[in-house]
């Protein structure tokens, strides 16, 4: 697939209204026709602040390195290797990953040909992408916020390892990654977990469990069941403000996080051994239902 890059790479990120967004993404540029580059440099907005942070040469550096790396694969596979990558790289607090704008501006003035490449597909000598919610978009959907927030919410402190197990599996970043119960981080840590232990394995298996954790949630207290620590913020602050002193992504090996807390062991262990009590009443389609037991719940 080509995409073709014929846009001009501002020199620091910006931000771009919804309101902008939703004017540019008409029916006829979604299906293909080139974004109105004019009319949204004339309506970007300054960056947050003059740090080095929102130049725009690095993430456009590292979506160009993933479209290379990725070219003969499907493109769903770059989402693990990018996700903890493109979080180094926007060191931003949640407050600030929360303005749209900064990933409109992304996906509008900055690296648009890597929407189409990783949601588009060739129509009529055209790449159309179908959603434009992948341009501007709920965060969870946006091409770019999704991978940002699933290595905020699936890190282990420094460590983006857990980030790759999550974003190798597409039913966590499409399901799972919206639920509310991801905010508790044990309870994130323990979905990886069980990933990696092949307890959960297809779709179907992963939608299952994910809702009736959701749904259990509801009653049972997570932060009473896996208590986590309270994150470092003034150790999440010193490695935004770092940002010029380490070094850029590395396409071999991953990079190190926030050093702002790891989640206590025995938080993770008690909620996977539940979860894990909990996916043998799942409500999985092809799988034969067990009757819940009470005193397994019980004896967490």
């Amino acid at each position: 697939m080509t995409t073709g890059n014929k846009f001009d790479i501002p020199e620091k990120l910006g931000r771009i209204s919804d309101s902008v967004a939703a004017k540019v993404l008409t029916p006829s540029v979604v299906t293909g026709a080139p974004l109105p580059q004019a009319v949204l440099v004339s309506n970007s907005l300054a960056p947050l602040d003059d740090s080095s942070r929102w130049n725009a040469a690095e993430v456009r550096a590292l979506l160009d390195e993933v479209m290379e790396r990725f070219e003969a694969e499907r493109p769903t596979a770059s989402d693990a290797w990018l996700a903890p990558r493109l979080h180094y790289t926007l060191r931003m607090t949640r407050a600030e990953a929360t303005d749209s704008g900064v990933w409109n501006f992304i996906a509008l003035r900055v690296a648009p040909d890597f929407v189409r490449w990783r949601w588009g597909h060739e129509k009529d000598g055209r790449v159309v992408v179908g959603q434009a919610a992948r341009f501007s978009g709920r965060w969870d959907i946006q091409c770019f916020s999704r991978l940002w927030w699933a290595a905020e919410l699936f890190r282990d402190g420094e460590d983006y390892r857990p980030v790759v197990a999550a974003c190798s599996n597409q039913d966590i970043l499409n399901t799972a990654l919206r639920l509310d119960m991801n905010n508790h981080r044990p309870t994130a840590q323990a979905l990886v977990e069980l990933l990696e232990k092949g307890t959960i394995r297809t779709g179907r298996e992963v939608n299952g469990l994910v809702k009736a954790a959701a749904a259990a949630g509801s009653t049972l207290v997570y932060e009473v069941i896996a208590p986590d620590e309270p994150r470092d913020y003034e150790a999440l602050q010193q490695w935004i403000e770092s940002v010029d002193s380490d070094p850029v992504w590395n396409p071999n090996t991953l990079p190190q996080g926030p050093v702002d807390g790891s989640v206590p062991f025995r938080s993770i262990q008690r909620l996977t051994e539940w979860f894990e009590r909990l996916f043998e009443t799942a409500p999985v389609r092809g799988k034969e239902p067990r009757e819940e037991s009470e005193e397994g719940l019980i004896s967490l």
